[in-house]
């Protein structure tokens, strides 16, 4: 039996300006910078649902890896909402079909790498701190919100729209990741852990695999930037840097020091089958009085929730987790505009502090997260349901070693 106090919170008002309030008045000794919210994405089923119904897959595959101008990004923008459950993946798989085929292909393909990267975090968990196949050793430490040279308007742009935003199209990922850890030589792991900050779709799945895979400690080789990649997917930057002529990045970095680890992480099988991917059909020992959300499944179509309409619901914002984490305060506005909304159509109990001492005395109601803090917390509360997570291809006992070999031993869920 834990010890740790909880606080009940008040139910937060819809709208930004009441979720920034919010946060100042229960959070702020939990967040990493200034309160205020993303300037682009805006929290809530209602925004999710719009995003979606207005996103064209035509030209996706032509323009997704575009960086400026603005308009021509085919990027879909919709990752904020499917991290935390507003969208799921087979929406997103279903709402391209009919599009024009090379397109929904290429869209598909990345959905596929985004469940990829669900089953790698799922089965590997806190494993994947360190690389899966090598290892790449730090040279310097640098402060990332400072460490940049923001005369280079690639850097200046990208890391603006990190902060300003939460969020950045894949290509501008890659640029900074690349140059910090393999042209600067600097931590991967310090870099990842300040994506997880301030991304709003930020999980240790899909950011941490896109860390190992360009910096080349989860995979056999690295991405390296340069000025190529910067007049081809955003070239307005170089004719505007003030370092046009005297480019830092001009040329290919050197290939880091990348050293295979001694003791490679298990990658071939799921000796835990269950445990890492969750049940395949609902798990009941009791009836249920509570539907305990998690951030990871915070959307009206919850399997709990949406099996369990008539229960009450509870949300706790882990204070232990958050003062080691020190999000942005951008990820806390947007789970408080997610919550706000639900809450004028749900009965929602929301919580600082210890989810275990929350909920330990109640029968919840839980959907399955395939995340190693998700099981942990679970074993204490013993949910009285557990749903399934709503997987886009069914996990397997197969290898996880890439995307190629996973992508071949799974198959779409039904």
């Amino acid at each position: 039996m834990t010890s740790e106090l909880t606080t009940g919170l008040p139910t937060p008002e819809l709208g930004r300006d009441a979720a920034a309030a919010f946060v100042t008045e229960h959070l702020a000794h939990l967040i990493c910078d200034d309160v205020r919210g993303s300037d682009e994405f805006s929290g809530g089923q209602r925004a999710a649902d719009r995003a979606l119904a207005a996103f064209d897959v035509e030209g996706y595959a032509r323009h997704r890896n575009e960086v400026l101008p603005v308009l021509r990004r085919g990027a879909s923008g919709l990752s904020p909402y499917v991290r935390h459950g507003l969208l799921t993946l087979r929406q997103l798989w279903d709402h391209v079909a009919g599009g024009p085929e090379r397109d929904v292909s290429k869209f598909r393909d990345e959905l596929f790498w985004q469940e990829f990267a669900r089953h790698w975090y799922s089965r590997l968990g806190t494993k994947t701190r360190r690389g899966v196949c090598n290892a790449l050793p730090p040279t310097a430490t640098a402060d990332f919100d400072t460490g940049w040279d923001r005369r280079m308007a690639c850097m200046d742009n990208t890391v603006g729209e990190l902060l300003n935003d939460g969020w950045m199209v894949n290509q501008a990922r890659m640029w900074l990741a690349s140059h910090w850890a393999v042209r600067e030589g600097l931590s991967w792991q310090e870099g990842e852990d300040h994506f997880f900050r301030h991304l709003l779709d930020g999980s240790r799945a899909a950011n941490r695999l896109g860390w190992q895979w360009t910096t080349g400690v989860g995979a056999s080789k690295h991405y390296g930037f340069s000025r190529y990649q910067v007049e081809k997917r955003a070239g307005a930057l170089c004719n505007l840097c003030e370092l046009n002529r005297w480019c830092p990045i001009e040329d290919w970095p050197p290939n880091p020091a990348l050293e295979p680890i001694s003791e490679p992480v298990e990658l071939r099988r799921d000796p835990h089958g269950i445990r890492t991917s969750g049940p395949k059909h609902v798990v009941e020992s009791r009836l249920a009085d509570t539907v305990w959300l998690t951030a990871e499944s915070l959307g009206v179509g919850d399997p709990a929730l949406a099996a369990r309409p008539g229960l009450p619901a509870v949300f706790v914002f882990d204070e232990r987790l958050l003062a080691g984490l020190r999000l942005s305060s951008k990820r806390l506005i947007f789970l408080v505009e997610t919550l706000a909304e639900l809450s004028s159509t749900t009965t929602v109990e929301l919580h600082l502090g210890d989810p275990v001492a929350v909920l330990q005395d109640r029968a919840v109601a839980v959907t399955f997260a395939p995340v190693p803090g998700f099981r942990s917390r679970a074993e204490a509360i013993v949910p009285a349901e557990t749903h399934p997570w709503p997987w886009l291809a069914a996990p397997r006992n197969g290898p996880i070693s890439s995307f190629s070999a996973w992508r071949k031993s799974v198959r779409l869920h039904r």
